[in-house]
């Protein structure tokens, strides 16, 4: 799959693309070389792509907690999909894809990139997809604004813009290739 993916980035024009064989030398090479992006297969061992992710999100170490996060998987349950969301993965791909899957997931990340979310539990992209603006009134839920100590939640918007390498990247391949 590494190889695959390689060869499918390579044939979109990307010029470099940095391997790991799993999340731990994954995160290890991520805090040296801060990519644009991260692409990580949910098998891998020691450290799985959800374990990768969490890290990426959450520790100190890591120089881009913003960076997109496409996580490939043969798992395409709703709960699977649930616990990459909740890790704070930018975007899912299920296994087996195609060139056109991978340069969408690309694209997605890049022309609509989503706000990051800090709360108590979770940082990583707004898991709300879709926005509606129907509703008008103080509060969309009787719960809203209520915690266990009745304190008001902190939830933070981080605003998070594509690195223009990588934006860049997406037009060669858009004006090169017929993908999408």
């Amino acid at each position: 799959m590494l190889d695959l993916a390689k060869s499918i980035l390579a044939t979109f024009g990307v010029g470099t693309v940095h391997t790991a064989k799993n999340g731990e030398d994954g995160f290890k090479k991520f805090c040296d070389l801060n990519p644009d992006i991260v692409i990580a297969d949910w098998m891998m061992k020691p450290m799985d792509g959800i374990s990768l992710t969490r890290r990426i999100r959450n520790d100190a170490a890591s120089p881009n907690h913003f960076i997109p996060v496409i996580l490939m998987t043969g798992f395409s349950e709703k709960r699977r999909v649930i616990q990459a969301r909740d890790a704070g993965v930018t975007e899912f791909l299920v296994k087996p894809f195609n060139a056109r899957d991978l340069y969408r997931r690309i694209s997605q990340v890049i022309e609509r990139p989503r706000q990051f979310v800090r709360s108590e539990d979770f940082f990583g992209p707004d898991r709300r997809r879709i926005r509606t603006t129907a509703y008008h009134g103080p509060q969309r839920r009787d719960t809203d604004n209520q915690r266990p100590d009745n304190g008001p939640p902190r939830i933070d918007f981080v605003s998070s813009a594509p690195h223009k390498k990588l934006e860049d990247t997406v037009q060669h391949i858009a004006k090169n290739k017929d993908y999408d």
